[in-house]
C-alpha cells in the first residue's frame, strides 16, 4: 500500500454505512472526496462477517472474517490503500457485546453450543442459565409450541421451515419430535421469550445472543482479527458499540487499550444530563450524543415551551407527567419484553428473609424502572443505586423489606447478581425511553432524541458555553455528532422543527385543524406524525407511511409489532394519505413547510458550525454535508449521491459563495471549510472562550473563540427577523481586521466591536480569523 494514515487523534471523521449495496470498494472510490472534504479518517460501520442480508453489521456471526458481502478482506485492503493514498486513516466500529444467531448454521459458535450444550468448546462464550432451561437453551423460533409437529429431520439436521439446527451425536434416531427432545436446546414458541428465555440477548432481540467478552478466551477470540488489522496499520481508531451491555466495561476497555496500543477509542455511551463518563475508563470519550443535545438545545426557543405544553395537554386530554410516562413505559418493558431478564435476576436473588418471591421480582422491576441513568458502574457509580433504592422505598413502602434485602446484594461489585442487574438496567432504559416514551410524548419531538432530555425546552447560551468549557477541559478528544445511524431524525429535520418553537401559536392552530379534519383515536401519535411529516417534507408517500407505521408500533399505545391492530393502522395510513391528497391539508402542509424552511436552514448551518467547532472530534454522518431530511432507520440509510457532492465541492473550490438554497451548497461550504481548518490548523482549536455581543439582538448569536478561530452562529432566526434584524448589535472581538473563512468577507472590529450585520451579511454563520 502507498501512503500512510495520520497518527493519533482524528481531526474529523466521516461515517460510512457499508453493506452489500455499498461495498468497501465503493468506499475506496470516495477517498479523494473525503480528503477534499477535510476529514482525517473514514469511520466504518461494523465490517466483520454478519448475518446474511444485514444492512448495518451489528449482527456479527463470525469474528474471524471481514464480511464477504461488503467486500471481504481484499476489499478492506483496497479501501485502506485508497485512504492511505490520500493521507486518511480508518476508524472501525466494533460490536463486543453480542453476536447474530438468527441463522444457527452461519453462527459457528452458536451451532456448537446447540449441538454440544455445556460441553461445547464455545459454551463459555454465551450467558446461558442452563439450570433454568432444564439443561437446555431455549430457542424462541416456533410460531407456537404446537409447531413442534412441523419439525423434520433432513440431511442429519433438524429443520423448521428455513431454520436449521444441529443434531447431537447419537441422538438422530426416531421421529423429529423425539430427536428434538434429546437435544441440548428446546425450540419454543417465540412468545415465550419474554418470560422464559434463558440466555442474555441484546435488548429484546432474540437473534442477538450476548457474549461473555469479560472471559479472556472470548476477548482474544473475538478480537484476534481486530488485533491483526491494528498491527498491520489498517485500523487507526475504534468505536465500541453498547458498552453498557458488558459485564465489566472498565476491564474491557483496559484490555482493548493494551491490544490497540492505546489508539483513539470512543464508546457508544448514552450520558444522561449531568452524568459524566467514569474517569477510570480507557477511552477518549463518547460517540457524541451528549454534544448533540447541547448543540440542539441552544437553538430551541425556551419561550415556546408554555404554548407547546398547553397544546400537548389539549391533544392528550390531560397534563402529561413525563417522568411518570417514562416509569410506566419502563415497567412495560420489565413486565413484558425483558421479563425473562428480570426473572433471571430473581432466580439469582433466591430467597430473601422477610419477603416473598413476588415482592423480590416487583422490587427488582421497580428499581430497573426508576434508574435515572442507563446503568451504574460499581463501585464508581454506587450513588446511582443508592438514590434509586431511596426513591423506590419512598414511593413503594410496601416493598421496603425486599429493597432492604436487595440493596447490599445489588451493590456488591463483581457478583453475578450485581453484574446482571447492571447489564439489564441499560436495555430497560433504552427500550422504555428511546423506543417507547419518545414515541408516546409528542409535545415537541425535536427534543425526543437519543441522549437528550425532552423536558428541557431549550438551553440558555450561558449554559451552552459552560458545557463546552467543561468539554474542552475534560473531554477535548471525545467525538461530537449531530446525526447517526441511530438518531430518531436527522439534524436537518430537528433544525427545521426547532423553528416551530418560535411559532407555537401558528403550529397549534394547524394541528387543531388537522386533528379535527383527520381524526385518529391516538391523538398524541397523530401529533407525533404531523411534526415528523412537516420536518421531513417533501418526502415520498412510501417513506411517510413507513415512518408512521414504525412510530405507531414503537409507541405501542394503539398497535404493536406483535399485536397489529389493522383497523387502527388503516386509519393511521389514511391520515398520512390526507397529507398528500386532501387539498386543504396539502396546501397547509406546503405553506407551513415554506414558512419554516429558510429559518430551518439557518438553524442547520448554525447547528453544523457549532458541532464542528466545539471541542471534540467532529463526525459527519454519510450524506449530511448537504441538506438531509431523514427520519429514523432505515430511512437514514438511503443511498447518498456522491457525484452531486463532488461537483458542488468543486464549484465551491472554484470560488463560488453559495446562497442558502435548495442545493445545500451552503452547508457543504460550512462542513468543508471548518473540517479543513481543523485538519490544517489544530492549534487554533483549543479551549473555549465565549465572545459576548451587545445591542438589541445580542441574544440571537452564539459566538466563541477556540484560541485562534472564532465561530459565530445565529439563533432564533424568526424572532430576529421579526424584531428588525441585527441593527447595531456588535460582537466584542479584539480590535483590527477579521476575515470569514467561509465567504472571504473582511470586517473591522473597533471600540464598539464588529457589527454582526456585516459579519453575517452573506450567511447566518461565520468562521473568523484575524486578518
Amino acid at each position: 500500500m502507498t501512503g500512510s494514515a495520520p497518527r493519533g487523534v482524528p481531526s474529523g471523521t466521516y461515517r460510512l454505512q457499508f453493506h452489500a449495496d455499498f461495498t468497501l470498494d465503493q468506499g475506496a472510490e470516495l477517498a479523494g472526496y473525503l480528503a477534499d472534504l477535510g476529514v482525517s479518517h473514514a469511520y466504518a460501520s461494523p465490517l466483520l462477517r454478519s448475518a446474511e442480508g444485514s444492512n448495518h453489521g451489528y449482527d456479527t456471526t463470525d469474528h474471524a472474517h471481514v464480511d464477504e458481502a461488503r467486500g471481504g478482506r481484499e476489499g478492506l485492503e483496497r479501501l485502506v490503500s485508497a485512504l492511505h493514498e490520500h493521507g486518511l486513516g480508518l476508524v472501525l466500529d466494533l460490536v463486543p457485546n453480542h453476536m447474530g444467531v438468527e441463522d444457527a448454521h452461519a453462527s459457528g459458535w452458536w451451532w456448537s453450543l446447540l449441538e454440544l450444550g455445556p460441553d461445547s468448546p464455545h459454551a463459555h462464550a454465551f450467558d446461558v442459565d442452563w439450570e433454568a432451561g432444564g439443561g437446555k437453551v431455549r430457542v424462541p423460533v416456533l410460531g407456537s409450541d404446537d409447531d413442534v409437529a412441523e419439525l423434520r429431520v433432513e440431511d442429519g439436521e433438524l429443520r423448521y421451515y428455513d431454520h436449521r439446527f444441529p443434531v447431537a451425536p447419537g441422538t438422530g434416531e426416531g421421529t423429529p419430535q423425539e430427536v428434538h427432545a434429546r437435544q441440548h436446546y428446546e425450540l419454543v414458541g417465540w412468545r415465550r421469550a419474554d418470560r422464559e428465555l434463558n440466555y442474555r440477548r441484546f435488548f429484546a432481540i432474540n437473534t442477538l445472543a450476548g457474549l461473555r467478552v469479560e472471559d479472556e478466551r472470548v476477548f482474544e477470540a473475538t478480537h484476534a482479527l481486530v488485533r491483526e488489522l491494528l498491527d498491520a496499520g489498517y485500523v487507526d481508531g475504534l468505536r465500541i458499540d453498547h458498552p453498557d451491555g458488558l459485564a465489566d466495561p472498565r476491564g474491557y476497555l483496559d484490555r482493548l487499550a493494551e491490544l490497540s496500543g492505546h489508539r483513539w477509542t470512543v464508546v457508544e455511551k448514552i450520558l444522561e444530563p449531568g452524568e459524566d463518563l467514569p474517569e477510570s475508563w480507557a477511552t477518549a470519550g463518547t460517540t457524541g450524543y451528549d454534544a448533540l443535545a447541547e448543540v440542539d438545545g441552544v437553538l430551541v426557543d425556551p419561550a415556546g415551551e408554555a404554548a407547546f405544553t398547553a397544546l400537548d395537554t389539549e391533544v392528550a386530554g390531560h397534563p402529561v407527567d413525563y417522568a411518570q410516562l417514562v416509569h410506566d413505559s419502563k415497567r412495560e418493558v420489565t413486565d413484558g419484553i425483558l421479563g425473562s431478564e428480570v426473572a433471571r435476576l430473581a432466580r439469582l436473588v433466591g430467597e430473601l428473609p422477610g419477603t416473598t418471591a413476588d415482592e423480590v421480582t416487583e422490587a427488582l422491576a421497580e428499581l430497573l424502572a426508576s434508574f435515572d441513568v442507563y446503568r451504574t458502574y460499581l463501585p464508581d457509580g454506587r450513588s446511582h443505586l443508592d438514590a434509586t433504592v431511596t426513591a423506590v422505598r419512598e414511593r413503594r413502602p410496601d416493598l421496603t423489606a425486599a429493597l432492604d434485602g436487595l440493596h447490599p446484594l445489588l451493590g456488591t461489585p463483581g457478583t453475578e447478581l450485581a453484574t446482571r442487574f447492571e447489564q439489564t438496567s441499560g436495555p430497560v432504559m433504552a427500550k422504555g425511553v428511546e423506543d417507547s416514551a419518545y414515541y408516546r410524548w409528542s409535545r415537541f419531538v425535536a427534543l425526543n432524541e437519543v441522549g437528550g432530555d425532552p423536558t428541557r425546552f431549550g438551553l440558555p447560551v450561558a449554559d451552552f458555553h459552560a458545557a463546552q468549557q467543561q468539554r474542552a477541559a475534560e473531554r477535548a478528544v471525545s467525538m461530537t455528532t449531530l446525526s447517526t445511524h441511530d438518531t430518531k431524525r436527522s439534524e436537518d429535520v430537528r433544525a427545521r422543527l426547532a423553528v416551530l418553537a418560535e411559532l407555537p401559536e401558528e403550529w397549534a392552530g394547524l394541528v387543531r385543524g388537522w386533528l379535527d379534519r383527520h381524526p385518529l383515536t391516538d391523538r398524541p401519535l397523530a401529533h407525533q406524525v404531523w411534526q415528523n411529516l412537516v420536518g421531513a417534507w417533501p418526502l415520498s408517500r412510501e417513506r411517510a407511511h413507513a415512518y408512521a407505521e414504525k412510530a405507531a408500533r414503537e409507541a405501542g399505545t394503539s398497535t404493536t409489532y406483535t399485536a397489529v391492530d389493522e383497523e387502527f393502522e388503516a386509519s393511521l395510513h389514511a391520515l398520512v394519505d390526507a397529507a398528500f391528497d386532501d387539498p386543504t391539508t396539502r396546501a397547509e402542509v406546503d405553506r407551513v413547510v415554506e414558512r419554516i424552511t429558510a429559518p430551518g436552514r439557518s438553524n442547520s448551518l448554525a447547528q453544523k458550525l457549532l458541532q464542528l467547532t466545539i471541542a471534540g472530534v467532529p463526525d459527519v454522518y454519510q450524506g449530511t454535508e448537504l441538506w438531509d431530511l431523514s427520519l429514523v432507520d432505515p430511512d437514514n440509510r438511503r443511498p447518498v449521491d456522491y457525484a452531486q457532492r463532488r461537483q458542488l465541492l468543486a464549484d465551491l473550490d472554484g470560488g463560488q459563495v453559495p446562497a442558502v438554497d435548495d442545493s445545500g451548497a451552503a452547508k457543504l461550504l460550512v462542513v468543508s471549510r471548518v473540517l479543513r481548518h481543523r485538519r490544517d490548523h489544530p492549534e487554533a482549536f483549543a479551549g473555549h472562550t465565549p465572545v459576548e455581543a451587545t445591542g438589541p439582538a445580542a441574544d440571537h448569536v452564539v459566538a466563541f473563540d477556540r484560541g485562534g478561530v472564532v465561530a459565530v452562529a445565529t439563533r432564533l432566526p424568526v424572532r430576529l427577523e421579526a424584531d428588525g434584524g441585527w441593527r447595531d448589535t456588535a460582537l466584542a472581538l479584539p480590535g483590527g481586521g477579521w476575515r470569514d473563512l467561509l465567504t472571504g468577507t473582511r470586517t473591522v472590529s473597533d471600540a464598539a466591536g464588529a457589527r454582526l450585520a456585516d459579519v453575517l451579511a452573506h450567511l447566518p454563520v461565520a468562521l473568523l480569523v484575524q486578518d
